[in-house]
């Protein structure tokens, strides 16, 4: 590998790692999704799955979270996370909507 290649690799490299490690700041930074915003409401979405109107979604089950839905993203165990269902906002990991989806 020559010095210009080796450079470039390694500038390549710092900045993807600045790009990844910013994406991570910006995901951190969402705001919670209110429970009376449209879209999560007419989801019924509760940043508490034991507050689901049971009447109204009877195929609920307090076990489903978005923590263990498969549109939720970001780390395991963090409090609030991105869904693919409500973007530019972050959910409650005991949270629940309509459109929950566990994981496989």
């Amino acid at each position: 590998m020559s010095k210009q290649t080796r450079r470039r690799f390694i500038t390549n490299v710092v900045v993807l790692g600045a790009a990844i490690g910013a994406g991570a700041a910006v995901a951190q930074t969402l705001p919670e999704l209110s429970e009376s915003d449209a879209t999560a409401a007419a989801l019924g979405y509760k940043a508490d799955t034991t507050k689901v109107d049971k009447a109204k979604y009877p195929n609920h089950k307090d076990e489903q979270i978005c923590d263990n839905c498969n549109l939720v993203q970001g780390k395991e165990g963090e409090a609030l996370r991105p869904c693919a269902i409500f973007p530019g906002k972050s959910v409650a990991a005991k949270g629940w909507c309509a459109a929950y989806v566990p994981k496989k």
